[in-house]
C-alpha cells in the first residue's frame, strides 16, 4: 500500500517538474519572440533612418546639381529668354492689328524667325559648321529681331519716348542674351580639358616657331607631304627627311657649319688639356716666377731691412751715393776709403724660400733625368 502512494507522489512530482519545465521553455519562447520583435523593430527603425538620409541625401545632391552656376546660368538666360519674347510679341500684336487684323500673324513670324536662328547658331556651335555659317545665322537672327525692335520702338513712343526704348530694348536682349549664352556654352566646351588645351597650344607655337627658324627645310617638307600619297607620310617623317636632304645629317639641329664648330671646339679642348713637357726649360720659368713674385726682405746686422738686389747673396754695406747736386760749397772730402772687398763670412746665407725653390728644382731635374 505504501508503495502504490510512493508512486503516486512520485508521478506528481514528475507531473509537476514536466509543467514547470514547459512553463519555462514557453516563457523563454516568449521572451525569444519579444527579443527578436524588438530587434526587428530596431533594425526597421534604423533602416528608416538610412533610407531618409539617403533621400535626404539625394534631394541635396540633385539640389547641388541643380543650383550650380552653369545651371543657374543656363536655366536663369531661358527664363530671361522667355520674359523678353512675352514682352515683346504683345506689342507687336497690338501694332500689327490695328494696322490691320490681316497682320496678325506678322508678329509671331518675326519672333519664331529671330529664335529659330539663334537656334541654328547653336546648332552650328554643337556640329562645328565653318564660321561663316554661323556669322550668317546671326546676320539674320538680329535683322530679325532688330525690325521687332523697330517696330516696338514705335508703338511704345505713342505712349512716351521712355516706353517705346524699353520696349526696344526689351525686343533686342532677348535674342542677344541668347547668343551670350551660347558663346559661353561654347567655351566652356573647348576647355574642358586645360591640360590637352596648353599641350595643343605649345604645339602649335612650336612648329610656328620650327617653321619660321628654318624656312628652306619647311618648304621641302611640305613638297614631301604633298607628293606622297594622302595619309601615307606624317609631317615628322618628312620632317625628318627634308632635314636631311637640306643639311645632310639625320639628326635635327645639326648643320655643316654647326659640326665643323663642334670639331674646332673638341679640338680645343683636346690642346687644353694635354699636359706641359716638364723640361728643364719649364722648370727654370717655373722657378723664376715664383722667385719673382715672392716679395720679401732681407735683414742686416743692425735690423735695418734692405731690398733685393740683383745679387741675393752680396749686399754692400755702402750708402747710396746723392744723386742731387749739393748748392753749397763743400769741404774737400777725405779721403775715401778703398771698395769692399768680400770676405770670408761678410756675404748673407740663403733666404729660406730660395733653399725650398732649389730643393724643389733638384728634385725635378733629376726625375726628369731618370734617376729616383
Amino acid at each position: 500500500m505504501s508503495s502504490w502512494f510512493e508512486e503516486r507522489r512520485a508521478d506528481k512530482v514528475a507531473d509537476a517538474e514536466e509543467q514547470r519545465r514547459t512553463r519555462a521553455f514557453e516563457a523563454e519562447l516568449r521572451r525569444e519572440e519579444r527579443r527578436k520583435d524588438r530587434d526587428e523593430e530596431r533594425a526597421d527603425k534604423a533602416q528608416a533612418r538610412r533610407d531618409k538620409a539617403l533621400r535626404k541625401q539625394a534631394r541635396a545632391a540633385r539640389r547641388e546639381k541643380t543650383l550650380t552656376p552653369g545651371n543657374v546660368y543656363r536655366k536663369g538666360t531661358l527664363l530671361l529668354v522667355a520674359m523678353s519674347a512675352l514682352a515683346a510679341i504683345p506689342a507687336q500684336v497690338a501694332y500689327f492689328v490695328k494696322k490691320s487684323l490681316m497682320l496678325l500673324p506678322v508678329p509671331f513670324a518675326l519672333e519664331g524667325a529671330a529664335w529659330v536662328m539663334a537656334a541654328g547658331v547653336a546648332y552650328a556651335d554643337e556640329r562645328k559648321l565653318p564660321a561663316w555659317v554661323r556669322w550668317l545665322l546671326r546676320a539674320f537672327c538680329l535683322s530679325a529681331a532688330g525690325f521687332a525692335a523697330r517696330i516696338n520702338y514705335i508703338h511704345g513712343s505713342e505712349q512716351g519716348a521712355l516706353v517705346g526704348w524699353g520696349l526696344a530694348a526689351v525686343t533686342m536682349l532677348g535674342p542677344l542674351y541668347f547668343e551670350v549664352r551660347q558663346w559661353v556654352i561654347t567655351l566652356s566646351a573647348a576647355i574642358s580639358n586645360p591640360r590637352q588645351q596648353a599641350e595643343e597650344r605649345a604645339r602649335r607655337k612650336h612648329d610656328r616657331r620650327r617653321r619660321r627658324h628654318h624656312r628652306d627645310v619647311a618648304k621641302v617638307a611640305d613638297r614631301l607631304v604633298s607628293a606622297a600619297p594622302y595619309g601615307t607620310l606624317k609631317p615628322e617623317e618628312a620632317w625628318a627627311r627634308a632635314w636631311a636632304i637640306v643639311h645632310g645629317t639625320t639628326e635635327p639641329g645639326m648643320t655643316p657649319r654647326m659640326h665643323a664648330w663642334a670639331v674646332k671646339s673638341a679640338a680645343a679642348l683636346a690642346t687644353a688639356q694635354q699636359p706641359l713637357p716638364l723640361d728643364s726649360k719649364t722648370i727654370r720659368t717655373r722657378i723664376e716666377g715664383r722667385l719673382h713674385a715672392s716679395a720679401f726682405v732681407l735683414p742686416t746686422a743692425s735690423g735695418t731691412p734692405l731690398g733685393m738686389t740683383k745679387s741675393a747673396q752680396v749686399v754692400t754695406d755702402l750708402p747710396p751715393a746723392s744723386k742731387t747736386r749739393e748748392k753749397t760749397p763743400v769741404k774737400p772730402a777725405r779721403r775715401q776709403p778703398p771698395a769692399h772687398r768680400r770676405s770670408k763670412g761678410d756675404a748673407l746665407p740663403f733666404h729660406p724660400i730660395a733653399k725650398t725653390v732649389a730643393a724643389d728644382t733638384a728634385r725635378k731635374v733629376t726625375a726628369v733625368n731618370g734617376h729616383h
